[in-house]
Formats: C-alpha cells, structure tokens, sequence
C-alpha cells in the first residue's frame, strides 16, 4: 500500500476513535451540578463491575498512538527540494511526455486494426474457396 493510501487510512483511523471517544465520554461521564441554585443531579447508572475512569485514559492514549503514526507517515513523505515553478516544469514535461507516448499507442493501434482487418479478409477468402471447392464426382 503507497503512504498516501496508508495516510488516508490513518486519518480515517484517527477520525473513528475520536468520534468513539467522545461520544463515550458524553454517554458514561457522571452528571455534575452546573450551579448551587440548581437540584443535585439524578444519579448515572452505571454497570456493576465496570471501571469508567480507566475507559477515557485508555481510549485516549489509543488515539495518541494514531495521531504519532499519523505523524511517522507524513515525516516518511519524500520532501519536495524544488519550488512551485520546478514542479509546474516538470509536469508539462511528463504531460508532453505522455501525450508522445499516446500518439504512439494510437499509431501502434491503427496498424494493429489495419493488421486484423487483412488477417481477416484473407480468413475470409479461405473460407469462400474451401466452400467453393467442387466435390469430386463419384461416376
């Protein structure tokens, strides 16, 4: 897999933990009194057996981990030494480039379709004179 797929992935990657992140954080973080003048807050249900405070250092430190790969990849991307106009250069390069070689493969298919039809003409003479051919008379 080339890095631009690997990074893609790994943006992807990072996006998926961070949206799972934070909705487990909203969904299992204990309510808080927002204010004195406010009632205490209805107690969160929680599951028996069940260590929440572990859960966000966890998912967190998984997202850390993603997030220096994501890092690692993008330190690996060959670093471009020549400016703007160099690169425009060389693409108009590989551009005329590309367009030689596709006038070519137009030309090499012209000559194979020029080749198929006289294969196929002289196939179908054959053709005509095997059926042409008399059968030898049995007097």
């Amino acid at each position: 897999m080339d890095i631009i797929s690997q990074l893609q992935e790994q943006v992807n990657l990072i996006a998926h933990l961070a949206f799972n992140t934070i909705g487990t954080l909203q969904r299992d973080a204990p309510p808080n009194r927002l204010s004195p003048n406010y009632p205490e807050p209805p107690a969160h249900p929680t599951e028996e057996g069940t260590n929440f405070s572990e859960q966000p250092k966890l998912m967190s430190s998984t997202l850390v981990k993603a997030a220096k790969q994501f890092d690692a990849l993008v330190a690996a991307l060959p670093i471009s030494e020549s400016g703007e106009e160099a690169q425009i250069k060389r693409i108009t390069e590989l551009q005329a480039e590309n367009d030689a070689i596709g006038q070519e493969l137009q030309k090499q298919l012209e000559a194979a379709e020029k080749e198929l039809n006289q294969v196929q003409e002289l196939f179908r003479q054959a053709s005509d004179n095997c059926l042409n051919l008399k059968k030898p008379d049995d007097n």
